[in-house]
């Protein structure tokens, strides 16, 4: 039978080999288990020879501030203290206490094992004294602290540590949320509907918002639903000053241009700034009234295109009925917000939400309308779509600004007609006569339906006439349904 160990060599002596490497594995086994035991042993003798239970506190003396209170206030580190030789391994428990209460009820930390110190945030140890210790905001508090250790031997024993001394003086924390509230906004001094002020990253104690503000008066609130606290004018308008009972002095900041506004408070020095940004006073205007397209229903009010250009300007175009209309900056139901009313046929003013007047535009006639307001200047342009057709078909062929003007219907400014000769070719209804070819048009879906192409895009569906003859052509911009019969 062969020898199922052998390893063969050059040399012919397999057998060897075998034997050779057997012994090698054999003593890197002993070594190793030899070198783990030699570590054990080691970490048993270090804390065998330990000194005593010690604690130790980064500072002795602190004075809390809230602009710090992510960053580590204190320290409490001990050492391992020793097992006796024992083996036994060993777990910690802190305990904190004021001063003179001889840890009678103090504030208990389970560490474990292996864990030889405790870290303490500012923000953490603020609370500690100003809640467990019911320490007065920027009253300085002694507090004692111990580390007792316990040995888990047969029976497990307790050492304690020399108790040490260290001072500490908290902070009244300023709050964490931050609301605005005033008739700068559609909501007013409801307080139930403040609006959240965003805490800094960095440092919570800063407060910013960027928005719309209508002329008006604002102040702030720390928490929702509640008039106070509060954080309003101080000794001018660049400081705050908290506010906690009625009877204090309730003064507001004021906004005496709408706008877009980008605010920052800081709480800590008790300052803000108020800057007016280059931007429109408002991000979203709608349309209401007999003549739009969903009525007086201002929850569902028809919203206007911001430019994405010039954010300034906002458009509708569509179907506009006989009718008043007018812009509201906002959708909710109370009637109570700013809008844009009539001043002009081509000017507009801001009315102030809850203000009397109630002056509207008028359309005269049913029709497809471009309106644009230019909140920069308080301008308004409207017009009424017009129907043009040009084509081979046509008497005047593709000469766009020679373009044949259908007849507009008496009543309804969607429906349009032409009646006159055609020939055999192509047409297609431009919205105006300008020479460039960028204007939006009336083109072919089906010989019953059309869409509207908008200027510059690269669709060029056109309608064709195969017989010679005359032609009622009546194209609706409404339904986006033409008919086209020959006589």
């Amino acid at each position: 039978m062969k020898n199922q160990n052998k390893i063969n060599s050059p040399s012919g002596h397999g057998n060897y080999y075998g034997v050779g490497l057997s012994l090698v594995l054999s003593v890197l086994v002993v070594f190793s288990m030899s070198f783990l035991t030699s570590c054990v042993n080691e970490e048993e003798t270090d804390i065998a020879l330990a000194g005593e239970l010690a604690l130790s506190a980064s500072s002795a003396d602190l004075v809390l501030e809230q602009i710090n209170d992510a960053n580590t206030a204190l320290t409490l580190s001990w050492t391992t203290g020793t097992n006796n030789g024992s083996g036994a391994s060993i777990s910690y428990k802190l305990e904190i206490d004021r001063q003179g209460n001889n840890f009678a009820d103090p504030l208990t930390f389970e560490m474990g094992k292996a864990v030889y110190e405790k870290a303490f945030t500012v923000s953490g140890l603020n609370a500690t004294l100003l809640g467990t210790f019911n320490v007065a905001a920027g009253t300085e508090a002694v507090l004692e602290s111990r580390v007792i250790s316990t040995i888990y031997d047969t029976p497990a024993k307790n050492d304690v540590s020399d108790v040490i001394t260290f001072k500490v003086t908290p902070y009244e924390p300023v709050t964490t949320t931050l609301y605005l509230l005033g008739t700068v906004l559609p909501t007013g001094w409801e307080a139930d509907n403040a609006l959240v002020m965003t805490p800094d990253a960095e440092n919570p104690t800063i407060f910013s918002f960027r928005g719309a503000f209508g002329v008006g008066e604002f102040k702030f609130i720390t928490t929702l639903g509640s008039l106070l606290p509060a954080y309003q004018r101080g000794a001018d308008e660049n400081h705050l000053v908290y506010r906690t009972a009625e009877s204090q002095p309730d003064n507001k900041f004021s906004v005496t241009e709408a706008g877009v506004y980008n605010i920052v408070v800081s709480l800590l020095d008790l300052t803000i700034e108020v800057v007016k940004l280059d931007l429109p006073a408002y991000e979203h205007i709608y349309m209401v009234g007999g003549a739009a397209p969903n009525g007086w229903d201002i929850t569902n009010a028809t919203e206007l295109v911001q430019d994405p250009d010039n954010p300034s300007i906002f458009t509708y175009s569509g179907v506009m009925n006989a009718g008043e209309f007018k812009f509201p900056v906002n959708r909710n139901s109370d009637w109570s917000q700013d809008m844009f009313m009539r001043l002009t046929d081509s000017t507009m003013y801001l009315h102030h939400g809850g203000d009397p007047d109630d002056n509207k535009w008028t359309i005269e006639k049913k029709g497809y309308y471009i309106i644009t307001l230019n909140l920069s200047d308080n301008t308004i342009s409207m017009k009424r779509t017009k129907l043009y057709m040009v084509g081979s078909a046509t008497p005047i062929g593709w000469t766009i600004t020679d373009a044949i003007e259908l007849v507009e219907d008496a009543t309804d400014g969607c429906i349009f007609t032409y009646s006159g000769p055609m020939v055999a070719g192509e047409f297609k209804f431009p919205v105006n006569r300008n020479s460039d070819w960028g204007q939006d048009m009336y083109m072919r879906v089906s010989d019953t339906e059309m869409y509207r192409h908008v200027g510059g895009a690269p669709d060029d569906n056109k309608w064709n006439i195969t017989v010679d003859g005359d032609y009622v052509i009546i194209a609706n911009i409404e339904t986006l349904g033409i008919s086209i019969q020959k006589q």
